[in-house]
């Protein structure tokens, strides 16, 4: 496990790739809105088919992170290495044309529409100029086969009738479609019960068999610890830990989140050279 004073923080290979090289690595970023230092030197690095969880208290950065990979807000310092070469995004549309998709907490989906429309919204099939509805309808049920996506009725019923958790499957499904590299997915069990939970967290171990990477955004620690291979922590601003997440446990990354160092001795958690974390 890496921690934000160590050499091998920025260097740290995460594999998952034929030659090593991770998808998105962030190197240095550095964000301020004003007088307020959002982010500081923040690098972590995402490989393909894995999950990496992005943890953090309120007000460590987790939002301006993602927004920065999406393109959102341009880092003032830093640069984003995109399967190993330096992008610069200027908007959300930049981010996507290179495969990543994010879902935020709304999901950004329409709810006075049906599953269809909404997964091909923007991107609709066309036949002699008119609406290819059943090559839509076929290539929707498919990729929601290819996630196991069980629980839904009919893909012509309105999202308005769907519960929390097959409109987090949508959303995703809709990702999918987009032949998306990198799906950043923005606390997306908050608010669900245990069953939907249950649903959302083993879609996002399948979206990660396929080859995809998966990005989460999550204050559950549970969750965390069921689907992610790999955690960054953040307090803030500053990234304070990342590694593979069988160096964490439970009172460690708490610790990384409230103090922005642990107690922790190597037989019993992470390394002893997370007691350097810097706090910020």
């Amino acid at each position: 496990m890496s921690t934000s004073n160590s050499p091998s923080s920025a260097t740290e290979p995460a594999g998952g790739s034929s030659n090593g090289t991770p998808l998105l690595s962030v190197r240095g970023i550095t964000k301020r809105f004003g007088p307020v230092q959002a982010l500081t030197r923040i690098d972590f690095e995402v490989p393909p088919g894995q999950v990496t969880a992005l943890a953090g208290d309120n007000g460590a950065g987790k939002s301006v992170t993602i927004k920065t990979i999406a393109g959102l807000w341009p880092p003032d310092e830093g640069q984003l290495l995109w399967e190993g070469k330096p992008v610069q995004l200027h908007g959300p549309r930049d981010s996507e044309a290179l495969g990543i998709t994010t879902i935020y907490q709304d999901l950004a989906l329409c709810e006075n529409l049906d599953i269809v429309q909404n997964m091909f919204l923007g991107h609709e099939e066309l036949r002699h100029l008119l609406l290819d509805e059943g090559s839509m309808e076929l290539a929707a049920k498919k990729t929601l086969d290819s996630l196991n996506v069980r629980t839904i009725r009919s893909i012509r019923q309105p999202v308005a009738s769907l519960s929390g958790g097959q409109r987090q499957s949508v959303a995703v499904a809709k990702a999918v479609m987009s032949k998306a590299k990198l799906v950043i997915l923005d606390e997306p069990t908050a608010a669900l019960g245990v069953a939907q939970t249950r649903m959302v967290l083993d879609l996002i171990t399948r979206l990660a068999s396929q080859g995809v990477a998966v990005l989460v955004v999550s204050h559950n620690l549970n969750d965390v610890f069921q689907v992610a291979d790999r955690l960054v922590v953040l307090y803030l601003g500053r990234m304070v830990a990342q590694g593979p997440i069988s160096d964490f446990d439970t009172t460690s990354v708490v610790e990384y989140m409230t103090t922005g160092r642990t107690t922790r001795n190597s037989d019993s958690g992470p390394s002893q050279s997370a007691q350097k974390g810097d706090a910020g």
